[in-house]
């Protein structure tokens, strides 16, 4: 009896500190993107390690950074991805706490591009694109953003609207290379508006470019990286520039919810998102680009990714606060300009 007692009592003391994991919650938001890829590769995998249980919102930025305005005052979300504009818009807004990276292990196993994008340690780097000029090798030779303008080249130029992802970090890229780089981007937009007549299209979606470019109706569009391996797949000879003022690009980052009252369960979900062996799935699936350097892939996938040291130091990324103040601007100077 007393053994059975005794047992009885070692049972009963274990089951509230049981109950008490599996009633862990962290409640993250996301982008919905690839959601099947993260649920196998990333969610569950840390539910199974962790013995907590995963709640994930998708939408737009738009639409999620509202929700955590809404309840800023009694947050619902503990964790949350977002690009690195909107975490410096998040930032300004109160709604994120600092990061305490000193309690995330795999923290200096990151690029240091990615180890606090905004300066103001309130976000951390997952993953990052290169945004460059994919061309046809046997029509043309790109050296610099600006052989775009070309006057041999300019008619087979597909360049993205400035209201495009991939817009503003090009004319980035092309004021740099004519020597005006001011953050109004008033000299670029001021060269799209005078070749509009020469441009073949300015895309709103990188999707009809694979098409364009087969039927040799264009030789060359700025893109994201991860547009790039439709071009791979054509019959012609496609190549991905490296121009001498660099590649350009974007990177989405990690955000703590200000007032979360899951931040150290917070803190261990980044914590295992950057590991090596999660970064190397996903990329190995082509969901992300590791921000993680010590990420090892074979050509053949990271031919597909913006991937390596080299390649991240090459990269030339608007900094927030110029995206937040003049984003305004460059549509207002687009649509008086180039889409007059």
């Amino acid at each position: 009896m007393k053994k059975l007692l005794i047992a009885s009592a070692t049972l009963l003391s274990l089951l509230p500190a049981a109950a008490g994991a599996v009633e862990r919650t962290l409640t993250i938001s996301v982008y919905a993107f690839a959601q099947d890829d993260y649920k196998k590769l990333v969610y569950d995998p840390f539910e199974a390690k962790c013995g907590c249980k995963l709640v994930v919102e998708t939408g737009n930025s738009v639409e999620r950074l509202a929700k955590m305005e809404a309840n800023k005052a009694n947050p619902v979300i503990d964790m949350a991805v977002v690009s690195m504009a909107d975490a410096l818009q998040a930032a300004r807004a109160g709604l994120i706490d600092k990061i305490d990276t000193s309690k995330l292990s795999n923290f200096n196993k990151l690029y240091d591009l990615a180890k606090d994008p905004n300066g103001d340690g309130m976000s951390v780097g997952y993953t990052f694109y290169a945004t460059s000029i994919a061309y046809r090798s046997d029509k043309m030779k790109i050296e610099s953003w600006a052989d775009l303008l070309k006057p041999e080249y300019v008619g087979h130029v597909a360049f993205p609207n400035v209201t495009t992802n991939q817009g503003p970090p090009a004319l980035y890229m092309l004021g740099q290379a004519l020597g005006k780089d001011t953050p109004d981007l008033k000299a670029p937009i001021t060269a799209m508006g005078d070749h509009k007549g020469d441009i073949v299209t300015f895309y709103e979606k990188s999707s009809q470019l694979v098409q364009l470019m087969q039927q040799e109706e264009i030789w060359a569009a700025p893109i994201g990286r991860f547009s790039w391996a439709g071009f791979t797949k054509l019959n012609v000879p496609v190549a991905w520039a490296t121009p001498k003022e660099g590649q350009t690009g974007g990177m989405n980052v990690m955000v703590m919810t200000k007032g979360s009252k899951n931040q150290d369960l917070a803190r261990e979900f980044m914590d295992f998102w950057l590991s090596t062996d999660i970064q190397t799935a996903l990329g190995q699936k082509l969901v992300d680009s590791p921000a993680n350097k010590e990420v090892k892939l074979p050509p053949e996938v990271a031919n597909n990714l913006t991937y390596g040291e080299d390649t991240v130091k090459s990269l030339k990324l608007i900094p927030s606060a110029v995206a937040l103040d003049e984003r305004n601007t460059w549509v207002k100077e687009w649509n008086e300009i180039v889409s007059q």
